[in-house]
């Protein structure tokens, strides 16, 4: 699991208004760690579900159950 890696990309998204609106309107955390990657943070979306309810300075990440979706 890679947190270190996704806080560090959580304190970049703060401070850059155009990532932080790719990740705000991305569908699925694996579509938010394919942006990452593409940045140089290696994590997975797996990893970012698990950061579920994590605070790193302003940001919480909140996993949203969207109606109709199979757990």
């Amino acid at each position: 699991m890679s947190f270190s890696e996704i806080r560090k990309f959580l304190i970049k998204m703060q401070s850059d208004e155009d990532l932080k609106k790719q990740v705000t309107t991305s569908s699925t955390a694996d579509d938010v760690a394919l942006i990452g990657q593409r940045l140089g943070y290696y994590f997975s979306g797996d990893d970012l579900l698990r950061f579920n309810g994590q605070k790193v300075d302003k940001v919480t990440v909140r996993k949203i159950d969207h109606p109709g979706e199979y757990h």
